[in-house]
């Protein structure tokens, strides 16, 4: 099917993103961009209906660094040895809906043009050359689905880290035997049920994971963290993974965690919000 002419002089209104790859992951219409200085040009290209040409996606200039700093994140990711070889994927949020990592293609080889734009009901516009959009990660509809239910996440990393990824697999959770779990915020970090990677059953677990918490592990899969930015997504990840290994050496040792109190990780949660510069940034603090 061929493209529609673009519209007239007269009427210059840029054309709704294509939806013709929705997702039943439940985002609702009208979600605010993350940067609306950041807003990509879409062309009038086509109607989007099952088969029509899709829309071309022209990056902006601070949309262009976005894909860069993922690129970024995820040779971080990848070069730590948190996720080995392909595995493992990075998001963040961005103008209604989400920049993320393609499926299946190496880190080290990704350009920024690579990086695949979500719209926020699933959708993949074209890409600026005319082509098609890469192929988004196998999990796009987890990460799309946490941009739509947590406001405040602004970056999503997905990982296959040794540590957490054998507590995963033995069905065990991370409780609270150090005061460092609260990193995650919450009084644990809680595991959820296994279901077939990529599918909406895996999404729909995740997203209750992550309702009160900013950490998970994910049963015979690996773990996830999110956070403002997915640069910080992956220092929650690192932690995370740290604190699997030290629960993993305890558990191997055949000693007894001693589990702190509800009551003391609730003030370890509290004391959190000002740790650092974070009470001068949000002021909390003096």
């Amino acid at each position: 099917m061929s493209a529609r002419p673009p519209a007239k002089a007269a009427s210059k209104r840029a054309a709704r993103p294509t939806r013709a790859s929705k997702a039943s992951a439940g985002i609702a219409e009208g979600e605010p961009a993350h940067d609306a200085k950041s807003a990509s040009t879409l062309s009038a290209a086509a109607v989007a209906t099952p088969g029509a040409p899709r829309p071309v996606r022209r990056p902006t200039k601070g949309e262009r660094a976005a894909r860069r700093d993922l690129i970024e994140t995820a040779l971080a990711m990848s070069r730590s040895g948190l996720s080995p070889g392909r595995s493992g994927n990075v998001s963040c949020r961005w103008d209604g809906g989400m920049l993320i990592t393609p499926s299946g293609m190496a880190y080290d080889t990704l350009q920024p043009d690579d990086i695949a734009y979500v719209d926020h009901d699933g959708g993949t516009p074209a890409r600026a050359t005319g082509k098609p959009s890469r192929k988004p990660s196998s999990e796009w509809r987890f990460h799309l689905a946490i941009y739509g239910t947590r406001a405040d996440v602004g970056g999503v990393v997905h990982t296959h880290s040794l540590n957490a990824t054998a507590l995963a697999c033995a069905h065990r959770s991370i409780p609270a035997f150090h005061y460092m779990v609260a990193a995650a915020g919450g009084h644990a970090i809680p595991l959820v049920p296994y279901a077939t990677f990529g599918t909406q059953a895996l999404s729909d677990h995740v997203v209750g994971g992550l309702a009160a918490h900013n950490a998970c592990l994910m049963a015979n899969h690996g773990q996830i963290a999110v956070a403002g930015t997915a640069t910080a997504a992956l220092e929650l990840a690192h932690e995370v993974e740290t604190l699997a290994a030290q629960y993993n050496a305890l558990l191997a040792s055949g000693l007894t965690p001693h589990i702190i109190d509800d009551e003391e990780m609730a003030r370890v949660l509290t004391l959190f919000k000002g740790y650092g510069q974070r009470a001068q940034e949000s002021g909390d603090g003096p």
